[in-house]
């Protein structure tokens, strides 16, 4: 990756994109749809903003047809599922359907965490952990020997029938310390209740995973109310929930391009769903929008190397839908797939224009990507720098749909703006935004709405998203030598600024 401080003078010449970028000119709806899109040049004068927004609209359409959500198992996924399909038909693609089945989750009454004792009662702030078994507990509240509890032997004389009050965090290079490993070893303890919370500022909504089925409540908490609570003497907390786990099935969207070398497919792709509280526009309709837009403008493209759009299906449920992809590859088709963009989040309103760490230079948390995995941080990193526009590393933590990819050995790469995060006082000063704020404070909400959207950082995504997809489309050889050698000819620093700035 490049140096921080290259990023850092990249920041003085960039501009703020809090809103809509100006606009320039492009080819037109017309040329765009009779024309094969086969140059980066051609390609980001047809995707735009409201091309992306389009579809955004229609995921939200569905969602407020469907109890307000896109949640997999339901109708509102289902819908969401139809028009992907119509809209990628339309264009040409050969499109599949791949059906899996899953455990759904859904909250059905809102959950309490209160302080009993000591005095004054109160009511404290939580989110509940996506899996979580009901539950109505009041108990004295104790930690892990190691607070993070990631080992059986953390717990040696936890006592049991207390709660169990844990930090997040905690990974080892033989050990990922998930929050299903935390609450299965609390509850292995004698736990009748778990707590866990965060280790960075910020709220913490995760997952259990969709194979958690201990029917014990979870929820998680801040950074701040966990230290505090750790500091309690005599404390006593009440956890309820409430919630339905339940058999479900749910469908992968997958588009191929009819031509192109299959002995080297490229894959671009992004969730499909919504949790259960909100329609998901900018989780992950903003990159499901983008991968849409995108592929449309393709689709006319005659790449040299097949590209594979994907849409996911319950990757709220734990990556349920890319998991169940990569697990049923037959050894073959593994070894036709050059390379995996993933695109979760690309228009958070709070952004910061984070790029996966491939090569991990960073040198904090996860490691680096498969071989191959820098080589794709840098072409993205080339787009960024093409526009003067600052950019930052982020760790490939297994939170989306790379997980499943990276695990099996296939290079990796993609682009986020952030989820529950907190942007710092540093990172303001490079994208501006609010210092102290959650880089989407929508994340997981009902407010994930159709406004809950930078525009300004969508539109720079989308086009770094058509870069990156169309580059790999006409040659991998940076990441697989001379199994994807192309003459493919990259625009200039020139050509990118006019274009993209739409």
């Amino acid at each position: 990756m490049g140096s921080r401080t290259r990023r850092v003078a990249l920041a003085a010449c960039a501009v703020l994109l809090t809103t809509l970028l100006p606009a320039a000119v492009a080819a037109g709806p017309a040329a765009c749809t009779d024309r094969s899109n086969n140059t980066v040049q051609k390609l980001l004068e047809c995707v735009t903003l409201d091309g992306v927004r389009e579809h955004q609209a229609a995921l939200q359409e569905i969602a407020d047809d469907n109890g307000g959500t896109r949640v997999s198992g339901t109708p509102g996924y289902d819908e969401s599922v139809d028009y992907a399909v119509d809209v990628l038909e339309a264009a040409g693609y050969d499109v599949t359907r791949q059906e899996f089945d899953f455990v759904r989750f859904e909250v059905l009454s809102p959950s309490i965490l209160q302080q009993v004792a000591p005095p004054p009662a109160a009511d404290l702030a939580h989110v509940i952990m996506s899996y979580s078994g009901s539950g109505d507990v009041t108990a004295a509240v104790s930690s892990p020997n190691l607070v993070t509890g990631c080992f059986p032997a953390d717990w040696a004389g936890f006592p049991a029938g207390n709660i169990a009050l844990i930090q997040r965090g905690g990974s080892t290079a033989t050990v990922t310390c998930t929050f299903a490993l935390k609450a299965l070893n609390a509850i292995a303890a004698g736990a009748v209740g778990v707590v866990i919370y965060n280790n960075a500022a910020g709220d913490l909504a995760g997952t259990l995973g969709n194979t958690f089925d201990e029917d014990v409540p979870v929820v998680g908490i801040t950074q701040a109310l966990g230290e505090q609570l750790r500091a309690t003497a005599g404390l006593v907390l009440r956890i309820k929930t409430d919630a339905l786990r339940e058999p479900a099935s749910a469908e992968n969207v997958l588009a191929e391009t009819s031509g192109g070398n299959a002995d080297n497919v490229v894959m671009a792709g992004a969730h499909l769903d919504s949790v259960s509280a909100g329609p998901g526009i900018n989780d992950n309709g903003s990159g499901s929008g983008v991968i849409l837009e995108v592929a449309e403008q393709m689709a006319k493209a005659n790449t040299r190397n097949t590209v594979r759009f994907a849409l996911w299906g319950a990757e709220e449920a734990s990556l349920v839908g890319s998991t169940f992809y990569v697990n049923n590859l037959s050894e073959e088709e593994h070894a036709r797939i050059a390379l995996y963009l993933n695109f979760d989040m690309v228009g958070s309103p709070n952004h910061v224009f984070f790029i996966y760490d491939g090569d991990d230079s960073d040198v904090v948390g996860a490691g680096p990507g498969p071989a191959g995995s820098a080589e794709i941080e840098k072409t993205f990193e080339r787009y960024f720098e093409s526009r003067a526009l600052p950019y930052k590393g982020t760790d490939f933590t297994g939170r989306s749909d790379y997980g499943p990819f990276i695990a099996t050995g296939i290079p990796s790469g993609g682009l986020f703006t952030g989820a529950e995060g907190i942007k710092t006082v540093q990172e303001a000063a490079l994208w501006g935004g609010t210092a102290g704020v959650a880089y989407d404070p929508c994340y997981h909400q009902a407010c994930d709405t159709f406004a809950n959207v930078n525009l300004g950082a969508l539109e720079v995504n989308a086009d770094a998203v058509a870069y990156a997809t169309l580059q790999y489309g006409m040659s991998t050889s940076d990441v697989n030598g001379a199994k994807g050698k192309g003459n493919f000819k990259l625009p200039t620093t020139e050509q990118i600024t006019g274009l993209s700035a739409k």
